[in-house]
């Protein structure tokens, strides 16, 4: 039978899933950096998130404007990379 998170502290589980969140350093790196297995990890950073939702401020108006403009904008050059990509094949294929 398995044991039941005994080896870690809470207050190490909370400590680590900060470093990766707050800090925004990767899983993998602060998993091997603890000597922590990245899947458990993992999981104290996804606990760590829905316990704490309600600490992260809402954006203002003038943000979600900003952000509505940015992903209308990275959809755009989404096209246009897509455009050129088949404008380049075109051309490749007709000039050999």
């Amino acid at each position: 039978m398995a044991r039941r998170n005994s080896r870690y502290s809470p207050e190490f589980r909370e400590a680590a899933a900060k470093e990766v969140i707050e800090r925004s350093r990767g899983v993998a790196e602060v998993a091997r950096e603890l000597g922590v297995v990245e899947q458990t990890l993992a999981n104290w950073v996804k606990k760590y998130r829905q316990t704490h939702v309600a600490d992260e401020p809402e954006l203002t108006i003038p943000e979600r404007a900003r952000l509505k403009e940015l992903e209308r904008r990275v959809r755009e050059l989404e096209l246009e990379n897509e455009f050129l990509g088949k404008s380049a094949a075109f051309f490749a294929k007709r000039y050999r």
